[in-house]
């Protein structure tokens, strides 16, 4: 059986933390942002944990 390879696009997305949380970029932050309030910006800066209901299919992505 060959190995499984790991998914291109997740792999793009998501981060392994070292105590082995999944990291995602927050949402909404690509085009219109004129319209969203300073706050909202800031808020959406850092990465963002992947909840735990996408947390399994998230790791089969990336042969985990």
């Amino acid at each position: 059986m060959p190995k499984m390879k790991t998914h291109s696009g997740a792999k793009k997305r998501f981060k392994v933390t070292g105590s082995g949380k999944l990291m995602r970029r927050g949402a909404g932050k690509n085009h219109l942002m004129l319209a969203k309030s300073g706050a909202f910006k800031r808020k959406q800066q850092g990465r963002m944990e992947v909840s735990p209901a996408d947390t399994k299919q998230v790791k089969k992505l990336l042969g985990q």
